[in-house]
């Protein structure tokens, strides 16, 4: 059989041995049956493909939806992750170009001179203007791959955006909580000073009744300046907090204010349905996926890098040494070229480039687990510190009540002038102390529930269960 027949043959069979295939994946963690800490919960049917972008309205705050709205438009962290969206997906597009044919049109002139021109010696001009073609056939996947991974990429980078914008919408919601459990704060300890500053007037008259040492005006005048000293604290933390929301928000410090108001903000229960909704749900979980994936079609870019390079080029067109002559019939050109290339010896550069592409895969395996995993123990983190600040927010406001009622008892013994002073201070501070940490522990709890929301992914459109526990505001009363 003659040699050019053979060729199809020998061209198919290099094909067929040539064929790549993805490397395969180790198996996926698998997702545990139910959270251990979700005993108390609701379970709720999995929402991967609902709208999870308005979950802070279950908190019934106004304010509190006027600044995520306004974070959503203004933070410029989402402002820079929807850039990187944008710009992978250019390279999707760019990728894609690759695997169409490239055709361009030019046109130049040139002066030659040589043994190998026309003209012998003489130095010449030539003009030329014509059209040029290049294809190369993606025989082995390479530039499909290539593709894939960058749609892959992009898909991470929108997952990436997601994510980011849960994270914002969190910290918002989380300083914000924090600010006006802040205000509270301030509210019992002035209510807290106002009482010291009676006590010390009426400490005061008696001193001058000389009923009282000096001693006891000297005790009072420090606890006033001591209580006023941790209300200035809680005026710096508020500041602070509010510098916070104003970069959050994608303002200026200095142009930002939030004035003081009662905390309002009801407490949800977020029912967080089963752990392996939080695969599908959260967003930097997928992200690391798409990673994943990207990183496996490296490595099948790299290993067709062994395999040969067809390219196809052509081009037309005119050339004359004569401008007046170029567009003439006589004076046309064309050219037709195919070349085959196949690697034989690179020093072992190919050979590395897949043992990095495998490299980046193994360590893109290992980050999707470890987002996993972490994906778990958050969601388990939360519901175990809800369930434990459920608690001890009952047994804090046993104590509250308590340490109220001691005041009042030790208020009314002191003006009546059977129990001494330090009494009647100690159950003040008694008093303020327990209210603080009451209102500490409903901040957390504040606080464990949006983390919880972004542990889980995003929130629900469906209602949700109130908290039983009493309002902030309650906490804050003016005592009888």
């Amino acid at each position: 059989m003659p040699i050019p027949r053979l060729l199809p043959l020998v061209a198919a069979l290099l094909l067929a041995g040539c064929a790549t295939a993805l490397p395969e994946l180790p198996a996926q963690p698998e997702p545990p049956v139910a959270f251990k800490e979700a005993g108390r919960w609701t379970q709720a049917a999995p929402a991967e493909a609902q709208d999870r972008g308005r979950w802070w309205q279950a908190f019934a705050d106004p304010v509190l939806d006027a600044l995520v709205a306004q974070a959503a438009e203004r933070n410029t962290s989402i402002q820079e992750a929807a850039a990187r969206v944008a710009q992978a997906r250019a390279l999707v597009r760019a990728a894609n170009a690759d695997r169409l044919p490239q055709v361009g049109a030019g046109a130049g002139v040139g002066r030659q001179a040589g043994a190998n021109t026309a003209t012998g010696a003489a130095p010449a001009t030539l003009w030329q203007a014509g059209v040029q073609f290049a294809y190369e056939p993606d025989l082995f996947g390479r530039a499909t791959g290539r593709r894939d991974a960058a749609a892959l990429d992009a898909q991470a980078r929108e997952a990436l955006l997601q994510s980011t914008r849960l994270l914002v919408q969190a910290e918002t919601a989380q300083v914000y909580l924090a600010l006006r459990a802040i205000d509270v704060e301030r509210a019992i300890v002035r209510e807290t000073v106002q009482a010291h500053r009676s006590t010390l007037h009426l400490t005061q008259r008696r001193h001058a009744a000389g009923d009282l040492a000096e001693l006891d005006v000297v005790r009072v005048e420090a606890e006033v300046a001591a209580t006023e000293a941790d209300a200035l604290a809680l005026d710096r933390q508020r500041a602070t907090l509010e510098h916070a929301l104003a970069v959050l928000v994608g303002d200026a410090a200095s142009q930002f204010a939030l004035a003081p108001a009662d905390w309002k903000a009801q407490l949800p229960v977020i029912p967080p349905g089963v752990p392996a909704t939080v695969l599908a749900r959260r967003p930097d979980v997928a992200a690391a996926q798409s990673s994943l994936l990207a990183a496996q079609a490296r490595v099948g870019v790299a290993r067709a890098a062994w395999f040969p390079d067809l390219s196809l080029t052509g081009s037309g067109g005119f050339a004359s040494p004569e401008l007046g002559d170029l567009l003439r019939w006589s004076a046309r050109a064309w050219t037709v070229s195919a070349l085959l290339s196949l690697p034989i010896f690179d020093g072992g550069r190919r050979e590395a480039g897949v043992q990095q592409a495998q490299a980046e895969l193994d360590a893109a395996l290992a980050r999707y687990r470890g987002e996993v995993l972490v994906a778990f123990r958050e969601v388990e983190d939360q519901l175990a510190s809800l369930r434990l600040l459920h608690e001890q927010a009952q047994a804090q406001g046993r104590a509250v009540d308590a340490a109220r009622r001691a005041t009042t008892l030790s208020d009314t013994r002191y003006r009546n002038g059977l129990v001494s002073q330090l009494e009647l201070l100690d159950a003040r501070r008694s008093e303020l102390r327990n209210r603080r940490q009451a209102l500490q522990v409903r901040s957390a709890q504040f606080q464990a529930t949006v983390a919880l929301v972004r542990a889980l992914g995003g929130g629900w459109d469906g209602p949700l269960r109130g908290d039983a526990s009493p309002p902030a505001t309650e906490l804050a009363r003016t005592r009888p």
